[in-house]
């Protein structure tokens, strides 16, 4: 998910956008340490994802 796409979200929106992410890294991680994913590189992706949008979410906070 790119940062532009980011910052259109509600922050309703982002907040189960992140929850969302994180039961799905969990997932991947979980999947990948049982039997390795095809594309282990999703969890990077995964977590930065995690990342964005968390920081989003505390800038929009810090904001108000």
């Amino acid at each position: 998910m790119k940062y532009n796409e980011i910052k259109e979200l509600t922050t309703a929106e982002l907040a189960e956008r992140l929850a969302e992410e994180k039961a799905n890294y969990t997932n991947m991680k979980l999947t990948h340490t049982l039997s390795p994913l095809e594309n282990p590189l999703q969890i990077r992706v995964a977590r930065r994802t995690i990342a964005r949008l968390s920081t989003e979410l505390s800038s929009r906070s810090a904001e108000e």
